[in-house]
């Protein structure tokens, strides 16, 4: 009796591991597929607002700041550097999730091989 009881549990960790692992896959290929929008785990941060005084030297190193920051723009988007850190996450959390997934499938036809 207990070595049914094995069994169905092993078979149920299978169908588990295997269903992480297909909703992991199928995920990842949506999001690289752009089907469906990255997960934001890093957020761009709002603009950050300059105060300009009345100073020479203040308004001309604002000035320098502003158009250093419009020329960078123009090289590397805004949020490039964002997205790329969101994929990078979602890319260790989804290595995590298959990893696990087969853990759980082990365990299940450890179980019903026994």
């Amino acid at each position: 009796m207990s070595e049914q009881i094995a069994k169905i549990f092993g078979w149920g960790l299978l169908i588990f591991g295997v269903i992480i692992i297909g909703w992991t896959l199928y995920s990842s290929y949506n999001i690289f597929t752009g089907k469906v929008v990255l997960p934001e785990f890093f957020e761009i941060p709002a603009e950050k607002q300059i105060s300009i005084q009345k100073e020479t030297t203040q308004d001309i190193q604002a000035q320098l700041q502003q158009m250093l920051e419009e020329q960078l723009k123009g090289i590397l988007p805004v949020d490039t550097l964002t997205k790329l850190l969101n994929l990078v996450v979602w890319s260790i959390l989804a290595g995590i999730l298959i990893f696990g997934g087969s853990q759980i499938s082990g365990l299940g036809i450890k179980l019903i091989k026994k």
